[in-house]
């Protein structure tokens, strides 16, 4: 059994297609893991600078309580956040890994 290219697109053609397209989904890929490893850098900063006003505080130079305390709950919320997307992205992995082909 032969099967024949769709019509009108030459095969050389459709594979300059194909090529194209992985090439876009690599792009998509390279994208948001750049993306992530921002995101990651963002909230790595977060959570230091939250550390250095709590030491800040103990050390009794904090100058405002009540802004070390938000500082603290951005950096957590944040870390939250990326960890249910770290979550959500491995568990899509695994439930494609359990796909049968």
């Amino acid at each position: 059994m032969n099967i024949d290219p769709i019509v009108g697109i030459p095969p050389a053609a459709a594979g300059a297609l194909s090529a194209q397209a992985g090439e876009a989904q690599g792009e998509t890929f390279s994208k948001f893991g750049t993306w992530f490893g921002q995101q990651i850098a963002e909230v790595n900063g977060q959570l230091q600078r939250a550390d250095a006003n709590l030491q800040q505080l103990a050390l009794g130079d904090a100058n405002n309580l009540h802004q070390v305390m938000i500082n603290l709950e951005e950096a957590k919320l944040s870390f939250q956040l990326l960890m249910q997307v770290r979550n959500r992205a491995l568990e899509a992995y695994q439930e494609i890994m359990r796909m049968q082909v």
